[in-house]
């Protein structure tokens, strides 16, 4: 049996079902191929969500499509996400990931 460490604590793989929510938490940052903006979200299900950005049903990005996944988070904390993103979607987080990012978006411009 495989044992992995969690916040300092040795944890059999057996247990691991047990202490990892079953809830997954996205945070991701998609890039309008129109207007060269970003749209950073939150979700459950990145997978669903992406295919309703690309079908045009989200109202935010509804005008700005193509868009293109250029980065996501997971987290198995609701609260920890949500933060994320919150983080992101301010001044100084902006900043700091497009200075993460820009070779990403230097080859995006091209």
């Amino acid at each position: 049996m495989a044992t992995l460490i969690y916040m300092n604590t040795a944890l059999e793989t057996s247990d691991v079902s047990k202490t990892f929510t079953k809830e997954r938490y996205y945070v991701y940052v998609l890039f309008s191929q129109k207007d060269h903006g970003l749209y950073i979200g939150y979700t459950t299900d990145l997978k669903n969500r992406l295919t309703l950005h690309a079908k045009r049903q989200v109202t935010a990005t509804r005008n700005r499509t193509p868009v293109l996944l250029i980065h996501y988070e997971y987290f198995i904390n609701r609260v920890d996400a949500k933060a994320r993103e919150k983080y992101l979607k301010s001044g100084y987080g902006r900043d700091q990931f497009h200075q993460i990012v820009k070779q990403t978006f230097k080859h995006l411009s091209d």
